[in-house]
Order: structure tokens, then sequence, then C-alpha cells
């Protein structure tokens, strides 16, 4: 996510995680950046994450949004068998 991100921001994907990491536990993200985040990991991945609120507050935190996405793809695994 922090490499989508830093692709995103036009910076190097190591200065962003110092941003981020001086920035604490939640991650500055506004609508605009969630949907654009949703529809790079989707395409990265192959995977279909609803744009929910659920989703949107999973953003906010790296480990969380990687459960999401985590989660995302086991249901897409288990409804391909």
């Amino acid at each position: 996510m922090v490499g989508l991100l830093a692709e995103q921001q036009g910076v190097s994907p190591g200065d962003l995680w110092a941003e981020l990491e001086s920035a604490g536990s939640q991650l500055p993200v506004d609508s605009l950046l969630i949907a654009e985040i949703l529809t790079k990991v989707e395409d990265a991945c192959g995977v279909s994450i609803t744009a929910d609120a659920e989703a949107a507050r999973s953003t906010r935190s790296v480990m969380t949004f990687a459960r999401t996405v985590h989660k995302a793809l086991l249901l897409e695994e288990g409804g391909a068998t």
C-alpha cells in the first residue's frame, strides 16, 4: 500500500514511509484518496473491495487495510472454487 501511495504522490516509498511514521498510527487520507487507493489495490491484486464505510475506515491504518485486502483475497478464492 505504501508503494501505491508513494507512486500516487510522486515520492519514494522510503520518504513516504518516514512521513507516515512521523504522523503517528493514523494515515492522513480523504475520500478521494480512499477511492484512488481502492482502485489501485483492486487493479494490482485482482481483487474487488467494496467502497463502503468499513473499507474507508480500514485505510486509516496500514495493518488494518492489509487485513481488509487479505479478507477480500480470501473471499475471491473461496468464490472461485
